[in-house]
């Protein structure tokens, strides 16, 4: 097997964001990744996702910041609303100078497979079934799903990047429980036109105690719904379809027009997304010369808002310390958990509080405690000193740490 001053072989599971910056990044350094993707083709589309300054760092050091984009501009408005489309506006940190960069999930993936070299393989309908590690690598079997055949096939490293409920983690970590449910539901599509009543570039947040709604706006197109509703039972969620577990979630009051316009366009939109909110939480990421990155490793649900920006950053960590620890994989995959884990442990524990209680009020309590919030943030001259200490405070300066700095 060669070693890591040469380059070595690695085998990248996932073609999502965290995968492919893990592959762009180790071919930067001299490895060659072979990227396998369970689904038959390339994911398009996507849906809102706000990356923060550690992803930024990341994205523009491997060179696909500009391909990414950005989503912001000065027509954006978000509002405040009841279930009758009454409104008022409310400010919007993602359209402040500082703040995240609101983007489609699509962008980023784009933006980070453009950059991905031609010869780089990617082998699509293709999945893991067994890994089996010694002393200088892995030999995992690699199961085609279109032909239905298998091939056992030798790498340096494995890096299972292939999300909330990785099979990398099963096979390498074993079937202990790592998926830890924080009682909430989520449901998301991305409209194909603007809120009924509102303008294209227009959001709003409808917050209740325990349910909230949400479109999260763009300055080109229209927003993205997500609907989060807290639940006692997530297996009697997924019991039913989604648009019965959201009905029965946001009743038994009437809907109202800008509620029931919301559902049905949930309910009518070709691709939808609905699943439980739950995060990963491990030990270690990394056993032998296998390493999981990204929600394989730690999804931190979007109540976090930095699933992105820690998948791109953790990919080109990974490569960096590969580089720094020439020929030792598994003193470079300590070295980077060492830095990661401090970084991610953070945003984790800020999801389950303060990201959580963002998106989805608890209770009246906190409906109360979000709507006096709102309106300070309104009142003349002293709202935008309360915005600036909000993108000052200490969880926006978390999200803006550059884990990944190479010089760090």
């Amino acid at each position: 097997m060669s070693d890591a001053r040469k380059g070595g072989r690695a085998l990248v599971v996932g073609l999502g964001i965290a995968g492919i910056a893990t592959a762009v990044r180790l071919r930067q350094i001299g490895w060659d990744p072979v990227v396998v993707e369970r689904a038959p083709t390339r994911r398009s589309g996507g849906y809102y996702i706000a990356l923060f300054g550690s992803g930024v760092a990341s994205a523009r050091r491997l060179g696909v910041l500009e391909r990414i984009g950005d989503r912001s501009g000065p027509g954006v408005a978000l509002y405040d609303v009841d279930r009758n489309g009454n409104r008022r506006p409310r400010v919007h940190l993602g359209a402040l100078d500082g703040g995240p960069r609101p983007l489609l999930r699509g962008d980023v993936e784009q933006g980070l497979f453009a950059a991905l070299p031609d010869d780089v393989e990617i082998r699509y309908s293709t999945v893991p079934t067994r890994i089996v590690q010694d002393d200088s690598g892995a030999r995992v079997t690699l199961r085609d799903t279109a032909s239905d055949t298998t091939a056992d096939e030798r790498f340096d490293l494995v890096v299972g990047a292939d999300g909330m409920r990785s099979t990398v983690r099963g096979l390498a970590f074993g079937p202990r429980r790592h998926l830890y449910p924080m009682n909430y539901m989520i449901g998301v599509t991305l409209l194909d036109g603007p809120v009924d009543g509102f303008g294209l570039s227009d959001g709003l947040i409808l917050a209740e105690p325990g349910r909230s709604a949400w479109a999260f706006p763009f300055a080109d197109r229209a927003p993205s719904l997500l609907f989060s509703y807290r639940t006692q039972n997530v297996d009697a969620e997924f019991s039913r379809p989604p648009i019965e577990s959201l009905r029965a979630a946001f009743g038994p009051e009437p809907t109202g027009p800008l509620l029931e316009g919301l559902l049905t366009r949930y309910e009518q939109a070709p691709d939808a997304l609905f699943d439980s909110v739950q995060q990963v939480r491990m030990d270690s990421w990394h056993r032998g010369r296998v390493v999981l990155i990204g929600d394989a490793a730690w999804c931190m649900t979007l109540y976090s808002g930095m699933g992105v920006s820690s998948g791109i950053a953790g990919g080109e960590l990974l490569g960096t310390m590969l580089r720094r620890h020439h020929g030792d994989v598994h003193g470079a995959l300590r070295a980077w958990e060492a830095r990661m884990r401090p970084f991610i442990r953070t945003q984790q524990d800020s999801a389950l509080v303060s990201g959580r209680r963002m998106f989805t009020p608890q209770d009246r309590k906190e409906l109360i405690v979000r709507a006096g919030m709102s309106r300070l943030m309104r009142a003349p001259g002293l709202g935008k000193a309360i915005c600036r200490k909000l993108l000052d405070s200490k969880d926006m300066r978390a999200k803006n740490v550059d884990v990944a700095a190479p010089w760090a």
